[in-house]
């Protein structure tokens, strides 16, 4: 298998830290065996910190940073140009931004939350595409 090009949503990480089952693991699997490389800038780094430091998420703090470690060390440091597209939540932005500007496809459980595009799949639909290949 090449090496895909990713975006990941927060809540990618946060499944995936919870929960050692589901596509959200195999995902972040594939991004530790440095088969996935994940896209990332400042902006992205600074939600994954937050949203895995939440008290009720109970993540160990050890853990936080371990998840963030990997995606810097098997991931593409890139800064996008904000875009004006309408989104139901803006912490959003910065991960369509970031795949739209690199022509990449973004991860989320939270399709709903960006517009109708092709390069936004689900986990089970980049799952399922890694198998067809």
């Amino acid at each position: 298998m090449s090496i895909k090009k990713v975006v990941l949503d927060t809540n990618i990480i946060i499944s995936a830290t919870i929960s050692a089952q589901g596509n959200p693991f195999k995902i972040m699997e594939l991004v530790s065996d440095n088969k996935l490389q994940v896209y990332y800038n400042d902006e992205i780094l600074a939600e994954y910190r937050k949203v895995l430091a939440y008290e009720r998420l109970k993540i160990d703090p050890k853990k936080q940073v371990e998840i963030v470690d990997i995606i810097k060390e098997n991931g593409i440091y890139i800064k996008s140009e904000s875009s004006n597209i309408p989104l139901p939540d803006e912490n959003d932005r910065i991960f369509y931004d970031t795949a739209k500007a690199s022509e990449i496809i973004l991860i989320t459980g939270n399709k709903k939350h960006f517009p109708d595009e092709s390069f936004i799949i689900t986990p089970a639909d980049f799952v399922r595409l890694l198998n067809d290949n």
